[in-house]
């Protein structure tokens, strides 16, 4: 019996959506260049994350579709990942709290852009030594991890382009005011 049977279609259909919420982020971003221009950094800091986790979700459903793999391989390609995204979640609120003077994060930012990946890529930390002891266990919640990764950066991506749709408005309405009181 092969370690991750059953499991392929799971994997094909998380990293095919990943990969589709990549390109569509890249997009937004294309669309939404005029306002980087103006707040570049505070762009960076709320965007480059999500194409993280979802960059995360692809390499990881990419890599749980590689053939042969063994528990120690599994093991520490999850102890690999888990390590290096917990050091970016580090960055992450870092950034936050730096890119952004004219905006003070909510405690809702801190949730979806800090908190919630760190449980989840220090879940996925903690299944690279579950998986030698509980391996269905393990395998299902990875899976549900990615998931979970998968919902953050759909959240986070939704947000900045509300956040930047609001911001463009109220730009535009503070244009309309004071051209209508310079006439």
């Amino acid at each position: 019996m092969k370690l991750l049977e059953g499991w392929d279609n799971f994997y094909v259909i998380l990293g095919s959506a990943a990969a589709g919420l990549i390109g569509l982020t890249f997009v937004v971003i294309a669309l939404l260049s005029d306002v980087r221009r103006a707040n570049p950094a505070g762009m960076q800091g709320y965007i480059t994350p999500t194409i993280v986790h979802f960059g995360t979700v692809f390499a990881l459903a990419a890599y749980m579709s590689v053939p042969n793999q063994t528990v120690r391989s599994l093991s520490v390609g999850f102890a690999i990942g888990g390590i290096g995204a917990l050091i970016y979640t580090a960055v992450i609120a870092n950034n936050i709290r730096r890119f952004a003077p004219d905006y003070a994060p909510v405690t809702e930012d801190w949730v979806w852009h800090v908190i919630l990946p760190t449980f989840d890529y220090a879940a996925l930390l903690a299944m690279a030594f579950l998986i030698w002891y509980r391996l269905q266990l393990a395998l299902y919640c990875i899976a549900a991890a990615l998931t979970l990764l998968l919902f953050i950066g759909i959240h986070n991506a939704l947000d900045v382009a509300v956040s930047v749709t609001v911001q463009k408005q109220k730009d535009h309405n503070k244009k309309a005011q004071k051209s209508s009181g310079t006439s």
